[in-house]
């Protein structure tokens, strides 16, 4: 096991204080007394046990992407409302839950209300020099909210993904595109040309260098969102070995030379092909260049990550995506995201959990024609000015709202029926999110800092635990 010791001796005398939201909605994160209490000894009930000095990974935060759509939905609301909204979302106060990493596309997703690159051009014509290149399109929606999301949280971290470079860069000769079907527009599936890739490497420092021209710094882009899914809209097929292709002939020595020192990550789709990063990162002239690989878990087991881990220790993991579906249950999608990604994406070493996306109004519109998808439930629905929390709101917020960017992954006992993950934040607060699956109440014992309390949760319920 990969694992970091901690001299860290301290003890927290403070009492606890517990925040529970159930499946019934009865508690929504609602800090509740009673809750916990003092016991002379261990009992034969289930015990979680916290080790404040087995350290792993420091983590970045947890939060959602701000879609194109996400952005319009808030720049519809009126000043004040927007205004309130956004400091609940990432504000630090009692009542806010502190998101402190959101995703971005670099260009259109297929939540936009129209499909653009920075440098689109009439069919037939290039332009390898990337003279027309320009983020005005952002500047409509997108631009705006990040700046007033940057007021509230400087320090908020962005990672940016594209759906799809610019049509001209593309090709459509190769093999997965043999049977396409041409009433699909350019924007959907093929491959990068490989004679643009040096140009597309440009286009990435020319977008980074315009973001942080506005006051906005990524700090991290992936290569591709969903290399393998070529038919969203917009899209692009990238196999493992162009992308590696691109960091170490293209990418990174364009990073290098231009001074700019955000992170490359690569993969950024399922769990299901660990072979995809490990191969990039086997290779020592790619590998120098990037910091790590990207998950999502529409497919494949999050315990995938450990195992990339293993094969790179050096290289950082982040989780980028996971929606909810409209059809979904409270519960249900509750429970599976806290359990899956709250949990489990945390427990197997990755520095960030990202849900998709932060916001929907009631239609679930925009989204793109030909791929776009037309059942993603954000974590906040946005009709006028109302506002209504879904399940991915109370999934992340139970981190979110409890562990800054710079805490630490404590270890914790691992007990089936009761899935839980622990941190260290930079104050030395100790934080335990645990979910009861069970129909059932439950009462557990945490021992921590040669302490024990006895923890009661209400059936069907997350609580996060703050000592």
């Amino acid at each position: 096991m990969l694992m970091i010791c901690s001299n860290d001796s301290h003890k927290s005398d403070t009492e606890p204080i517990v925040y529970i939201t159930t499946g019934d909605k009865e508690l929504l994160l609602e800090k509740v007394d009673g809750a916990i209490s003092d016991v002379e000894k261990l009992t034969e009930r289930l015990v979680i046990e916290v080790d404040r000095t087995r350290e792993y990974q420091q983590m970045d935060g947890f939060g959602y992407t701000l879609t194109g759509g996400s952005a319009m939905h808030l720049n519809a609301m009126s000043d004040v409302a927007r205004s309130t909204l956004l400091h609940e979302l990432f504000g630090d106060g009692e009542n806010d839950i502190g998101i402190n990493y959101i995703r971005i596309s670099i260009g259109a997703s297929d939540l936009d209300e129209v499909i653009y690159s920075y440098n689109d051009l009439p069919e037939g014509e290039t332009d390898e020099e990337l003279e027309h290149f320009s983020i005005e399109p952002d500047r409509k929606y997108l631009i705006p909210i990040l700046k007033e999301i940057l007021a509230i949280n400087p320090e908020i971290k962005i990672l940016g993904s594209p759906w799809s470079p610019p049509v001209w860069m593309k090709t459509f000769d190769i093999p997965i595109e043999r049977n396409r079907d041409p009433k699909l527009p350019l924007t959907v599936g093929g491959g990068l040309n490989p004679k643009f890739e040096a140009t597309y490497a440009t286009y990435f420092v020319k977008y980074i260098e315009a973001m942080a021209a506005e006051g906005i710094n990524i700090d991290a882009i992936t290569i591709q969102n969903e290399p393998h899914h070529h038919r969203n809209n917009p899209s692009l097929y990238m196999e493992a070995d162009q992308m590696r292709d691109l960091v170490k002939n293209h990418l990174g020595p364009a990073f290098e030379e231009s001074g700019i020192d955000t992170k490359i990550i690569i993969w950024d789709h399922n769990a299901d092909k660990p072979e995809y990063p490990i191969s990039i990162l086997d290779d020592p002239d790619a590998r120098k260049y990037i910091d790590g690989s990207a998950f999502h878990l529409y497919a494949g087991s999050i315990n995938v990550l450990t195992e990339v881990k293993e094969a790179h220790p050096d290289k950082n993991l982040y989780f980028t995506e996971q929606y909810v579906n409209t059809n979904g249950e409270f519960w249900g999608d509750l429970m599976w995201h806290t359990e899956n990604l709250i949990i489990g994406a945390s427990r197997n070493w990755s520095k960030t959990v990202l849900q998709w996306n932060l916001t929907s109004n009631p239609e679930l519109t925009p989204y793109t024609p030909f791929g776009g998808c037309n059942v993603c439930l954000g974590a906040i629905t946005i009709s006028g000015d109302e506002v209504s929390r879904n399940q991915g709101y109370y999934a992340i917020a139970h981190a979110s709202k409890f562990v800054p960017t710079g805490s630490v992954r404590i270890a914790s006992s691992h007990l089936d029926a009761l899935p839980n993950v622990a941190f260290k934040t930079p104050s030395n607060t100790i934080v335990l999110i645990v979910l009861n699956k069970s129909v059932e109440k439950v009462s557990f014992n945490i021992k921590i800092d040669n302490r024990t309390k006895l923890v009661s949760m209400p059936d069907n319920s997350v609580a996060t635990i703050v000592f």
